[in-house]
């Protein structure tokens, strides 16, 4: 299975390293990241994949009139790869419309909170465990999701809980979120590697 990593300008690689490194030790089986696409050259999470040796490309989106172009060249660049599954890891953007259509219900998102009471635009970053805590729920997590053409709202593939604590500030809670991130993420595109996975009625099925 070959995949394509997206990441925005300032994502630190994180979720895509961990992706990488499963692959290459082959704890996501036959599997290999064969492009990360970012929007910024000089993205951390760009050198940080160049380093472990995958190929990386730029699109940057404020160098194209629109939206709409900007997803075409997004589109080439996926062509030249024709990945299998596509991953978002720090990829904040609202995909363009065109490139979700291009690859049905093959497109992940990592989110770090339970959806859907805590997503939608604007909802990522640090931003998301502030509004957690805010809310005081006693319980937050992460959700791999399917990507569709709205922030957030795609069919859910996986979750995973981690406990709010009384003493939590966003800080400490995103640094006890993120390696559940890691792990859940790597999970769910393991199921995919092996054909688990299946979508009825807009729902995720896995086989045993």
């Amino acid at each position: 299975m070959k995949l394509a990593i997206l990441v925005s300008g300032k994502a630190r690689g994180s979720n895509m390293q961990a992706i990488i490194e499963a692959c290459q030790e082959g704890v996501i089986p036959n599997s290999e990241v064969v492009a990360v696409i970012g929007t910024r050259a000089e993205s951390p999470a760009l050198e940080k994949a160049r380093a472990l040796g995958v190929p990386t490309s730029v699109v940057n989106p404020h160098e194209f009139p629109d939206e709409e172009t900007y997803g075409d060249a997004l589109l080439w660049v996926l062509g030249k790869v024709q990945p299998d599954l596509i991953c978002l890891a720090g990829y904040v953007r609202l995909l363009p419309k065109q490139v979700v259509q291009a690859y049905p219900n093959r497109i992940l998102n990592i989110h770090p909170a339970l959806l859907p009471q805590f997503g939608g635009k604007g909802m990522y970053g640090m931003r998301v465990h502030e509004v957690v805590i805010a809310s005081g729920a006693k319980l937050t997590g992460c959700t791999v999701h399917l990507v569709d053409e709205h922030y957030d709202t795609g069919p859910i593939v996986l979750q995973r809980t981690v406990e709010v604590l009384p003493e939590d500030t966003p800080e400490t809670l995103a640094q006890r979120v993120l390696p559940v991130e890691h792990a859940t993420y790597v999970e769910a595109i393991r199921l995919f590697a092996e054909g688990r996975v299946r979508i009825e009625d807009n729902q995720v099925v896995i086989r045993e």
